[in-house]
């Protein structure tokens, strides 16, 4: 960790001189600005700044920043159509790649590239220069075999080109079969890339392949390095009696866990008493994971490739091995585990007034679901009398939530209740049931008391000036407001607060469609009209929430903002209690696993945090495509009920409101009529029925197909008998139904036939014997136009031959007889009776 800051110091020093300087230095120049202890860290250093693409070199070697040679770094996002995007680090500058652009990379390659010319539509083109760093080589596929050629097919519909695989490096794959390809030789602009099958993952159909597939698509990790194995089997079952030294001692607070039903983590607990003054004393005890998760360990390394855990339907793919995610750091109910506390004073409005954080060990007295202390709040009898004495917790707890519910709203916090599903399976993984989930007071109780939590801990660590990552929400882009404008518009609705509206604003536009049929897809375009949240050291505040300060504390077992910010807080604690007692903390660490960062480090664990959230947003969102086409394949061609979730300029996604999934209606599959799509107001309009389709509508639809490849289904809008629905056109108005008399054929009189019959025995007349002369003059000129055909302009000799032609005198042709002209139908009638 040391050379880490070391290396973001010397890397922050050498781009400040490049930046200065008129023209590029060399390597010498640069080792020189470095003192001592950074000689060490220099080589690394400037090998891993031209990786990242924060200088280039030229060609004879000198160094400089890509923007003073008019150069540009990103990522490669691909498109299933073969062309791609480059997403730059600069804001505001993406280039469009077309595609034989696109065939030098892979999807997701780290590239430096040369903005070029403007494209038909406008877009700035860009060509790639080379590839900085290469994405994952491990592809995942279908094999194939034509003939004596054999390719793997990768399944990311964002990677266009085939891989190419060697007779002998099949590993015995059969065709047809998801299998994992690592590329030998990546792909260039005349030649595809070369793999060897490495993994036979099975049939493209076989239980839990989605799974497999969606994590070597996204690159996710899911195999342990054997150095994290190898520190795993160095921990204990149990907590050792040591590390409980030192430590608070909250064994006796009847601390409970609240989750979901198939949990098998358990990182916080909470418990809360009223104050004699009024108001209530929350703690909320999390998981202490910096205790056995090190900086710069094993352990910490992975954790940080992973970022977080990343839930699948029945299965999750942890950020910590097992023997802690589940084992020592879950907070199990009747075992002593170790947590960090923020133990919080709450006013009787609801507002935090008091926080302070230490090290503790505590005992869960019980583990609680959601449900069942939903069902106790509701007043469960069986369930009250087997958890009599928690009952009266839960209930204080209960009071402080609608406290916590009631500052919420009165700040503007945005409260959104949208629509989730949950899939059944069976014995065979296969989804039996697709079912809609409800959030019950018990869940809103625990979030309002993890969000308390995590405002004291980003005040706590601002108060005192030390670096962390905040989770911040910007508010929504100028764009995105006007299009949500828009749409609010056409349903009536109102949004204050002008070109900037406020938290608050959205929160009364929440409250007043509580009771409208179409408040899901309100609620839904609310939240695309959102920016994405992200973590940042740069703390601008959280939009959503409606607050100042904000930081992730409570999940240190998936996230891995939580852990450094539980490093951070122990640090500052640590600090605090040296300054108290006269001493002064000398090193950046405590015995306990205490960290100081620097602002460097956490931009880039920003960053990091923040992509890997996004790649198990893709991830997950893609294995949940996959198994709702599979589950509607069970259902093709039956009439189901649906509402328009989305309108766009090819169509619109009905959902299906029995199971919550969308299906594509193509603006081609809509009968009766030419539809428009209007952008402002989000709908389709039909150019002579006026027929509308928008957001909300409720409509039937038939089931036309599932494309399991792409992961789609496309709908057909159907009538109460089940048809494709066909609407009435208009009766034309005008005479001859609109068309107007000029348009009229008129009736051919007997003097107009006799008329064109005159003007056709002119022309044959006139034409004849000129057609098949034309037609014998243009075939010749056809096969040798310019004396020679393209063939004989390549070669030599036939040129020769051609220019000594031309020099001799054109001989004159001799006339051709003329041909005897065949006796008429007439002549021929006459001859035959004179010979009978």
């Amino acid at each position: 960790m040391q050379n880490q800051a070391v290396s973001a110091t010397l890397k922050s020093h050498i781009l400040a001189a490049v930046s200065e300087e008129m023209a590029p230095v060399s390597k010498d120049w640069l080792q020189a600005l470095c003192n001592a202890e950074q000689q060490a860290q220099f080589s690394a250093t400037l090998a891993e700044m031209l990786e990242e693409g924060l200088l280039v070199t030229t060609r004879i070697g000198a160094y400089t920043l890509p923007e003073r040679l008019g150069l540009v770094t990103g990522t490669i996002i691909g498109h299933r159509d073969g062309f791609g995007f480059l997403k730059t680090t600069q804001e505001g500058s993406d280039l469009f790649l077309p595609a034989k652009e696109m065939r030098k990379v892979f999807h997701n390659d780290f590239v430096l590239a040369a903005p070029s010319s403007m494209d038909k539509r406008g877009r700035r083109e860009g060509q790639v220069i080379r590839v900085l760093k290469e994405r994952t080589i491990e592809l995942v596929g279908r094999f194939f075999v034509e003939g004596n050629h054999r390719y793997v097919v990768p399944d990311d519909t964002r990677i266009n080109q085939d891989i190419i695989i060697g007779k002998n490096d099949t590993a015995g794959a059969r065709q047809g079969q998801v299998v994992v390809v690592e590329v030998l030789s990546r792909p260039s602009a005349p030649k595809l890339a070369v793999g060897k099958v490495i993994d036979i993952l099975g049939e493209k159909m076989a239980p839990g392949m989605e799974v497999q597939v969606a994590l070597r698509n996204h690159d996710i990790p899911h195999e342990w390095p054997k150095a994290v194995s190898k520190a795993v089997e160095k921990l204990a079952e149990e907590v050792d009696d040591e590390a409980k030294v030192n430590r608070v001692d909250l064994r006796d607070l009847p601390l409970v866990t609240i989750d979901g039903e198939d949990a098998r983590d358990f990182d916080d607990a909470v418990y809360c008493e009223a104050k004699k003054s009024g108001g209530w004393r929350l703690w909320v005890a999390i998981a202490d994971v910096s205790y056995y998760v090190r900086p710069d360990s094993a352990l910490d390394k992975e954790a940080l490739n992973r970022g977080n855990s990343v839930y699948f339907p029945d299965q999750v793919v942890p950020m910590l091995p097992e023997q802690l995610s589940n084992g020592l750091c879950s907070l199990n109910p009747n075992v002593d585990r170790l947590c960090m506390v923020a133990e919080m004073t709450i006013s009787a409005a609801g507002r935090l007034s008091g926080y302070k954080f230490y090290e503790a060990v505590m005992h869960s007295h019980a583990r609680f679901t959601y449900n069942k202390v939903a069902a106790i709040l509701e007043g469960d009898e069986a369930l009250s009398q087997r958890y009599a004495e928690q009952v009266p917790h839960l209930q204080e707890l209960h009071r402080l939530y609608l406290a916590l519910k009631q500052a919420r709203s009165e700040r503007g916090g945005i409260e959104l209740e949208t629509q989730e599903t949950r899939f059944i399976f069976n014995a065979q993984r296969k989804i039996e049931q697709i079912i809609p989930l409800t959030r019950n007071d018990a869940h809103k109780m625990i979030e309002e008391c993890m969000i308390q939590a995590n405002v004291a801990a980003a005040k706590f660590v601002e108060k005192h000036r030390q670096p962390i990552l905040f989770r911040v929400h910007d508010r929504p882009g100028k764009e995105r407001l006007t299009n949500f404008r828009s749409f609010l518009n056409e349903l009536g609705l109102p949004l204050g607060g002008g070109e900037e509206p406020q938290p608050s604003d959205y929160f009364h536009l929440v409250e007043s469609i509580q009771q409208r049929p179409d408040i899901e897809l309100i609620q839904t375009m609310l939240l695309r009209s959102m920016m994405q949240a992200v973590y940042q050291p740069d703390n601008i505040g959280h939009f959503g929430l409606a607050l100042k300060s904000y930081a992730h504390f409570t999940s240190p077992i998936r996230r891995y903002p939580d852990l450094l910010l539980h490093r951070v807080i122990k640090y500052l604690v640590a600090k605090l209690e040296a300054e108290t007692a006269g001493k002064n903390l000398s090193n950046k660490w405590t015995s306990t696993g205490g960290f100081a960062y620097q602002d460097e480090e956490m931009d880039k664990f920003g960053e990091q945090c923040s992509m890997t959230e996004r790649r198990a947003d893709d991830a997950t969102r893609e294995v949940a495509d996959s198994l709702k086409c599979e589950y509607m394949q069970d259902h093709v061609g039956e009439v189901l009920p649906a509402t328009i979730a989305a309108v766009t300029g090819f169509g619109f996604f009905a959902r299906l409101d029995e199971f919550h999934i969308d299906g594509l209606v193509h603006i081609n599959s809509l009968r009766g009529d030419y539809y428009h799509y209007d952008a402002a107001r989000q709908l389709l309009v039909g150019e002579n029925t006026g027929k509308r389709f928008r957001i909300g509508d409720a409509l039937r639809v038939k089931v036309a197909a599932v494309n399991m490849a792409d992961r789609k289904m496309e709908f057909v809008v159907v009538n109460k008998d089940g048809q494709a629905d066909e609407f009435e056109r208009p009766a034309r108005s005008g005479k001859d139904g609109g068309r107007g008399q000029r348009f009229i054929k008129p009736e051919p009189t007997e003097e107009g036939r006799n008329k064109g019959r005159n003007k056709q025995r002119h022309r044959d007349s006139k034409n004849k014997g000129k057609r098949r002369a034309a037609k014998s003059e243009s075939s010749s000129a056809g096969e040798n136009k310019g004396g020679f055909s393209p063939w004989q302009q390549r070669d030599p000799a036939a040129k020769k031959a051609k220019s000594n032609s031309d020099s001799q005198p054109k001989q004159r042709k001799k006339p051709s007889k003329k041909r005897k002209q065949r006796p008429g139908k007439k002549e021929r009638s006459v001859a035959k009776q004179q010979k009978n």
